[in-house]
C-alpha cells in the first residue's frame, strides 16, 4: 500500500495531465497487486476464516488483493469529495481499473456505489449535491467500464456460474438513475443521458438478455406517464426505435405523434413543441423542466447523427433535414412569439448544423425567421442576442475561410429573398466583404455573373428597380476596391466595360457575342440618368483605385493587383471606348461632340498613336503622356455628360507638349504641322513644365480619379524633370496668407459669375427666395442683436416705434452715439465670424493640396535618388517641416518622413551637382539648427546636414564641412541660447569618423570658452567618442600628443573643482576619470614603442587635493578611479623603463659577442700548423 497511497492524492489534481499520470500508475500498480494474488478458499458460515470477514460485507476480499479492495472501496468513496477535481480523477481511475478487473460483478459495484451515497437527514445542502453527483458519476463508471454487459464469468470464481453482469443489475442500474432524475431538476438531463448510455451499451452488447433488457427499458420510460413528453424521452426513442424494428411503435407514440417514425415529417410540429421546452404550452408537455440553460440540450445531437450522420454519408437524408429545420427550428425556435432564450437555442442549432450539411444543401439553412431574427439582433448592440449572432458571423467566415467554393452559395443567401441586399449597411458588420474576401475567382466570377442576371430582371415598381441597379453597381466597386479580394483580369475587365457600357452609350440592338453579350446589356433596359451619372462616377473611382500611385522599389512589397502586362486599366478602358464608339449597330454615344472638339480629339488620337511608336530611352515618358492623354479624353467624355464643363486648354497643353517633348525628325514634324499643332516658340515653357503644370491642376481638383492620374503620370515622366520643373513643383509648397487664398477664390468666383448673369438672369428671382429661406435663420440672430444693443441704451421703447417725433423725444445724442459703436461692434463681429470661417477653409483646402504636391516629391525621390535636382527640395521641405502650424501636423510629418526615409538613408551618391549651391544649402541648415526651437526639428536638421555632408564629400569639400561644423562647435560652447545639442555633434562623428578626428582640437579648444560647465562636460564627451571611433584616422604621433593634451586639461578642469572655483558633480568627475583612463588605454594601443612619458605624479597629488576636499572626500569612487588613472600611468611608465632596460642590455650583449667573436679568432691565428 506504501506505493500507491501517495497516487490517490494527484487524482483530484486540477491538472489533466496531472490526473491521467496518476491513474496510470494507481492502474498498473494494482494489475500486478492482483496478478500476484492468490484468491481465498470458500469457508463454511461459523468458521474462522468468516469470522476474520466479518467487517467487510461486499465480498471485494474473497477474489481480490487486499490493495485492490482498498483501492476500489477509496475510489468509490472519493466521487463525494468536493477537493478540486477529485470526481473526475477518481471516475476515470474507477472506469478504467474496473475495465481492467475480471473477479468483480456489476451488482457488488452497483450496491457499493448505492450504499456509498446515501442521503442522510443531516447533511447540508452541498453535502447533498455532493453524494448525488457521486452516485451518478459511480454509476456511469460501470457503465463506461463495460462491467454493465461483460459476458465472462469470475476467472477466479470458487463457482464457475458466477458472471460479472446479469439483467437484475441492468434494471437496479436504471432504477437509481431513474430516481436521480426526479430527484432534482438539474440533474434530470444528466440521469437520463446516463440512461442513453446504458441502452447503448446493451444495443452494442451480445449479452443473452438483451431484449428483456430493451423491452423493461420501454416499460421504465414510456409506462409510467405516456402522455408526458420531455426532450430526454425523444432522446431515447431516437435510440431505442432502430433496435427494436419489430416493436409496434405507433400505439407507443399515440397520441403525441401521429406516425410512428418519431422523425417522420408528421411529427415535426409536436417534436417542435417538445424541443422548444415551453412549460406548460400543451397537457402532453413536461411541466417542470427545470432552469433555460446556455447549452444545447444533448437530443439535438441524437437527431444530426439520425439525420446527418458524420461516418454514414451514404445515410444522410438531407431533404428530410430541411423539412425538420423549417418546422422545428425556423417556425418554432425562431417562431414570432419565441423567446430570446429559444432563439439563442436556435442559433446554436444554426451552428451546428452549419458544420454538417453539405455545400449544395446550405441554402435550406437561411430560412426566413431565422435570418429575420438574425438581422435583427446584428443590427444593434444592445439588443440580447448581439454576441450569439457575432459568433454566427465568425463560424461562416470561418466556414467560408475553409470552403471558398461555397461563400458564392453563402452570398446569395444574404443578399437573397429572405436577406437583404444591404445586408453589411443594416447589420452594421463588413460580413458580406469578408466572405468576399475569403472566395476564390471562380467564386467572385459567379457571383458577378448572378449580379448581371439581376440586372435584367425586371420590376413593374420603377423606385425598386433604380434602387436595386444601384445596389449592383456598388457590389461590383466593393469588388473592385476591396485589396483581400484576390483580383483577375477577366472580371475586372468585365467590370470595367460594364460601367462603361452603361454610363457612356445608350444601346440600341442586342448583341449575340462580344463584349455587349457579356455585359448581358439589352435594349430594352431603361435607366435613369441619375444612375447613369453614378456608373460614370464609379468608373472613375474604379479607375483610381485600380491606378497604382508608385513604382515597386527593391525590397518593397507588391502592390495590389492593378496592372496586368505593363498596360493601365484605364489604357484598356479607353480602348474599349474607341472600339464601342465604332460600333454604331448597336450602340449610340450619349453625347456628340461638337465640329471644334472633334478636330480636338482627332489631335489628340494621333498624338497618342504616335507616343505607342516611341522606344528607347523615352518610351517610359511616352507611356506617361499617353496615359495623361487616354485619362483626359476620358474624364473630359464623362465630365461632358455630367453637364460639368472641362477645361479645353488642358487637353491643348498635353498635346502641345506631347508634341514638342517627343519630335524626332523632320517627317514627325512635317506630320505634325498638319495636324495643326502649333510649336512652341523659344520663350514658351518646356514641355515637361507643361505637363506638370497641368498634373498640378489635376490635384488641386476634388476627384481621387485625377489625382491617381497625376502621381502615375509624373511617375513615367519624372526622370525628364529639369530644375526649372522641381522649382514649379516648390512654388506650390510655399507658404502664403490665408486672405490672399480666399481674395483670389473670391476674384476667381466673380469672373466666373460675370460671365454666367445673362444665363442665369431668368432664374435670379427663384434663387433669391431661397436664399431668403435659407437666411432667416442668420437674419433673427442678427435682429436679436440690434434689439439687446438698443435696449442697453434705453431705446426699448422706440424699437417698435415709426413716429419719428416720440423718437426724437425718447433717445437724445448721446444715447444715439452709444448706440451707433454697439450697432457697429454687432456688424463687425458678424463680418469677422464669415471673414474668419473662410480663411480657415482656405487655409484648410491649401493644406490638403499641399499634401498632394508632396507626393510629386516623394515620387520623384523615389524614382530619381541620384538626380541632382534633389538638392533642391531639401530647404523648402525643411520649411514645410519647422515652420507648419498644429493645423498642418500631418503635412509637417509627411515632409519630415521624405527627408528621414528618402535623404538620410541614400546610399548612391548624387550626380553632378554645383559645390557652390550644396555649401550654401548646408550653411542654411546650420543657421537654422542653432535657432530650432524643438528637438525633433533639430534632429530632422541633422539628418538633412549629414546627407549634404556626403554630397560634398564626394566632390571633395570636406573642408567646406569642416568649416560649419567649426562654427557650429563654436555657437554650441559660447552662446547659451544656442539650440545645439550634443547629438547633433554625435551624429556627424559617427557617420564620419575621419573628419570627426580632424575636429578634435576645436571641441578641446573650445571647451576651454565653454559657456558653462555643462556644456563643457559635454565637449569631453564629444572627445571620449573621437578616441573611441576615430583614432585609427591620426597618425600615432598626433594621437599620443592630443591625448597629453586631453589629460592636461582634464587635469585642471578637476583641479578647479577642487578649489572651489567650477562646480562639479560626483557623476561629472567620474565621466571625466573615466575619459582619462581609456585615453591611457588607447595610449597604450598606439604607442607601441612607449616612447611617451606620462607623469603620474600629478595624479598623486590630485588624490591628494581630492581626499582633503570636502566635497569629494567622501566619495569613495571618485578616489578609487583616481587611483586606477595614477596606476594605469605607473604601468605604463614602467613598461617603458623595462624597454629600455631591456633595449640596453641587448646592446651590451651585442657588444659582448663581437669582442667574444676577436678573441677566437686570435686564438685560431696562433694555433701551429703542424697541429692543424
Amino acid at each position: 500500500m506504501a506505493t500507491t497511497l501517495s497516487l490517490f492524492w494527484n487524482l483530484s489534481s486540477a491538472s489533466k495531465k496531472e490526473r491521467i499520470n496518476a491513474t496510470v500508475k494507481l492502474v498498473n500498480s494494482l494489475e500486478k497487486f492482483q496478478g500476484q494474488h492468490a484468491p481465498k478458499p470458500e469457508v463454511s458460515p461459523g468458521s474462522e476464516d468468516d469470522e476474520e470477514n466479518v467487517g467487510s460485507t461486499d465480498g471485494l476480499d474473497v477474489l481480490n488483493a487486499h490493495d485492490v479492495a482498498y483501492s476500489i472501496r477509496r475510489l468509490i468513496r472519493g466521487l463525494a469529495s468536493p477537493r478540486e477535481s477529485s470526481r473526475l480523477g477518481f471516475s476515470v481511475a474507477l472506469t478504467e481499473l474496473l475495465s481492467r478487473l475480471d473477479t468483480i460483478t456489476s451488482a457488488q459495484v452497483i450496491s457499493m456505489i448505492v450504499d456509498g451515497s446515501k442521503i442522510q437527514g443531516s447533511m447540508t445542502g452541498q453535502e447533498e449535491r455532493d453524494v448525488l453527483f457521486a452516485r451518478l458519476f459511480g454509476l456511469a463508471t460501470v457503465i463506461h467500464s463495460g462491467l454493465l454487459v461483460r459476458q465472462t464469468p469470475l476467472s477466479t470464481s470458487p463457482s464457475s456460474a458466477t458472471n460479472s453482469s446479469s439483467l437484475e443489475s441492468y434494471k437496479e442500474l436504471v432504477n437509481h438513475l431513474l430516481v436521480l432524475a426526479e430527484k432534482k431538476s438539474w440533474l434530470r438531463e444528466c440521469a437520463w443521458w446516463t440512461i442513453g448510455q446504458a441502452i447503448d451499451a446493451v444495443i452494442k452488447s451480445s449479452v443473452p438478455w438483451r431484449e428483456e433488457a430493451l423491452v423493461s427499458a420501454l416499460e421504465v420510460v414510456y409506462g409510467r406517464e405516456k402522455d408526458i413528453w420531455t426532450p430526454e424521452i425523444v432522446a431515447i426513442t431516437l435510440k431505442l426505435q432502430p433496435a427494436m424494428l419489430k416493436h409496434d411503435w405507433k400505439s407507443t407514440l399515440a397520441p403525441t405523434f401521429k406516425d410512428s417514425a418519431i422523425l417522420a415529417p408528421a411529427n415535426f410540429a409536436s417534436l417542435g413543441r417538445i424541443l422548444k421546452e415551453t412549460p406548460g404550452e400543451d397537457d402532453w408537455q413536461q411541466s417542470n423542466t427545470g432552469t433555460w440553460k446556455a447549452q444545447l440540450h444533448y437530443v439535438w445531437n441524437s437527431i444530426f447523427d439520425s439525420l446527418l450522420p458524420e461516418n454514414e454519408p451514404e445515410c444522410r437524408q438531407n431533404a428530410l433535414f430541411q423539412e425538420f429545420f423549417r418546422v422545428v427550428v425556423d417556425e418554432t425556435l425562431f417562431g414570432v412569439s419565441s423567446s430570446p432564450e429559444r432563439k439563442f437555442w436556435g442559433f446554436l442549432v444554426f451552428k451546428k448544423a452549419l458544420r454538417r450539411v453539405d455545400g449544395t444543401d446550405l441554402p435550406m439553412l437561411f430560412t426566413k425567421n431565422f435570418m429575420r431574427s438574425w438581422i435583427n439582433h446584428l443590427s444593434h448592440k444592445d439588443r440580447h442576442l448581439h454576441k450569439i449572432s457575432l459568433d454566427v458571423v465568425k463560424d461562416i467566415q470561418n466556414f467560408v475561410q475553409q470552403n471558398p467554393e461555397l461563400g458564392y452559395t453563402l452570398i446569395l443567401q444574404l443578399t437573397g429573398i429572405h436577406g437583404s441586399q444591404q445586408f453589411d449597411k443594416l447589420t452594421k458588420t463588413k460580413t458580406v466583404e469578408s466572405i468576399l474576401s475569403r472566395m476564390d475567382s471562380n467564386g467572385i466570377m459567379k457571383y458577378i455573373q448572378s449580379l448581371l442576371e439581376e440586372m435584367d430582371e425586371s420590376n413593374n415598381n420603377a423606385t425598386v428597380e433604380e434602387a436595386k441597379k444601384i445596389w449592383i453597381a456598388d457590389q461590383f466597386t466593393a469588388l473592385i476596391r476591396n485589396g483581400a479580394i484576390p483580383k483577375r483580369e477577366d472580371w475586372i475587365q468585365l467590370i470595367l466595360n460594364w460601367f462603361a457600357v452603361q454610363g457612356l452609350y445608350l444601346v440600341k440592338r442586342k448583341s449575340a457575342k462580344g463584349l455587349l453579350a457579356a455585359l448581358r446589356v439589352t435594349p430594352s433596359s431603361i435607366l435613369s440618368e441619375n444612375f447613369r451619372r453614378i456608373c460614370r462616377i464609379k468608373l472613375l473611382g474604379c479607375l483610381a483605385d485600380l491606378t497604382p500611385p508608385t513604382a515597386l522599389q527593391k525590397g518593397e512589397k507588391a502592390p495590389k493587383e492593378g496592372t496586368i502586362d505593363d498596360e493601365s486599366w484605364i489604357l484598356k478602358v479607353f480602348t474599349v471606348v474607341n472600339d464601342l464608339d465604332k460600333d454604331s449597330k448597336h450602340v449610340t454615344p450619349l453625347s456628340e461632340p461638337s465640329h471644334e472638339e472633334q478636330l480636338l480629339l482627332q489631335q489628340a488620337h494621333k498624338t497618342i498613336d504616335h507616343l505607342r511608336q516611341i522606344d528607347g530611352e523615352m518610351r517610359e515618358a511616352a507611356r506617361g503622356v499617353e496615359l495623361l492623354l487616354s485619362a483626359s479624353l476620358l474624364h473630359r467624355r464623362c465630365a461632358n455628360l455630367d453637364e460639368d464643363e472641362p477645361d479645353a486648354g488642358i487637353l491643348e497643353t498635353c498635346i502641345a507638349a506631347a508634341a514638342t517633348m517627343f519630335s524626332t525628325d523632320n517627317k514627325s514634324k512635317n506630320r505634325r504641322k498638319s495636324h495643326t499643332i502649333s510649336q512652341p516658340d523659344s520663350d514658351s515653357p518646356k514641355p515637361i513644365d507643361m505637363l506638370v503644370d497641368v498634373l498640378i491642376s489635376f490635384l488641386d481638383k476634388s476627384t481621387s480619379y485625377l489625382r491617381a492620374i497625376a502621381n502615375k503620370t509624373f511617375l513615367c515622366i519624372a526622370s525628364a524633370a529639369t530644375e526649372t520643373t522641381i522649382d514649379l513643383i516648390l512654388a506650390q509648397l510655399e507658404r502664403r496668407n490665408p486672405a490672399d487664398l480666399v481674395a483670389d477664390e473670391e476674384d476667381e468666383t466673380e469672373s466666373t459669375t460675370s460671365e454666367d448673369d445673362n444665363e442665369d438672369a431668368e432664374c435670379s428671382d427663384e434663387e433669391n427666395e431661397s436664399d431668403v429661406d435659407d437666411g432667416n435663420e442668420a437674419a433673427l440672430e442678427l435682429r436679436m442683436k440690434i434689439e439687446d444693443a438698443l435696449k442697453a441704451n434705453g431705446a426699448e421703447a422706440a424699437i417698435g416705434d415709426t413716429d419719428e417725433e416720440s423718437e426724437e423725444e425718447l433717445v437724445d445724442d448721446e444715447q444715439m452715439m452709444a448706440i451707433d459703436e454697439h450697432l457697429a461692434e454687432v456688424f463687425r463681429s458678424r463680418s469677422g465670424d464669415g471673414k474668419q470661417n473662410k480663411n480657415v477653409n482656405a487655409q484648410r483646402e491649401a493644406t490638403h493640396f499641399k499634401n498632394r504636391v508632396l507626393d510629386l516629391v516623394d515620387i520623384f525621390t523615389r524614382k530619381m535618388p541620384r538626380s541632382p535636382h534633389n538638392l533642391r527640395l531639401v530647404l523648402p521641405l525643411v520649411e514645410l517641416t519647422t515652420k507648419s502650424g498644429n493645423d498642418e501636423r500631418q503635412l509637417s510629418d509627411k515632409a519630415r518622413g521624405i527627408l528621414n526615409n528618402r535623404f538620410a538613408k541614400l546610399k548612391d551618391p548624387l550626380q553632378e551637382v554645383d559645390q557652390e549651391y550644396t555649401e550654401t544649402i548646408l550653411d542654411e541648415l546650420h543657421i537654422r539648427a542653432r535657432k530650432a526651437h524643438s528637438s525633433d526639428t533639430l534632429a530632422t536638421l541633422s539628418h538633412c546636414s549629414l546627407f549634404i555632408c556626403r554630397v560634398l564629400m564626394n566632390v571633395g569639400c570636406e573642408n567646406s564641412v569642416l568649416r560649419l561644423y567649426r562654427e557650429s562647435i563654436a555657437d554650441f560652447m559660447t552662446r547659451k541660447a544656442s539650440s545645439l545639442n550634443i547629438t547633433f555633434f554625435k551624429d556627424f562623428i559617427t557617420r564620419y569618423p575621419a573628419l570627426g578626428w580632424r575636429l578634435r582640437d576645436d571641441i578641446l579648444d573650445g571647451s576651454q570658452k565653454a559657456i558653462n560647465v555643462y556644456r563643457k562636460c559635454q565637449a569631453f564627451q564629444l572627445l571620449n567618442m573621437i578616441l573611441a571611433l576615430s583614432i585609427s584616422a591620426g597618425d600615432p604621433q598626433d594621437v599620443l600628443s592630443f591625448i597629453l593634451k586631453l589629460h592636461t586639461s582634464v587635469l585642471h578642469f578637476i583641479d578647479s573643482a577642487c578649489d572651489d572655483e567650477v562646480s562639479l558633480s560626483a557623476a561629472q568627475i567620474k565621466d571625466l576619470f573615466k575619459l582619462v583612463i581609456f585615453g591611457v588605454r588607447q595610449a597604450s594601443k598606439v604607442d607601441s614603442s612607449n616612447k611617451n612619458v606620462w607623469d603620474s605624479g600629478v595624479w598623486h597629488t590630485l588624490h591628494g587635493r581630492l581626499v582633503a576636499s570636502k566635497r569629494f572626500s567622501s566619495s569613495t569612487a571618485i578616489l578609487k578611479l583616481c587611483s586606477q588613472v595614477e596606476s594605469a600611468l605607473q604601468v605604463q611608465h614602467s613598461r617603458q623603463n623595462n624597454s629600455i632596460a631591456s633595449k640596453r642590455k641587448a646592446e651590451e650583449v651585442e657588444a659582448e659577442g663581437v669582442s667574444s667573436d676577436v678573441k677566437r679568432r686570435k686564438k685560431k691565428k696562433g694555433v701551429p700548423t703542424s697541429q692543424s
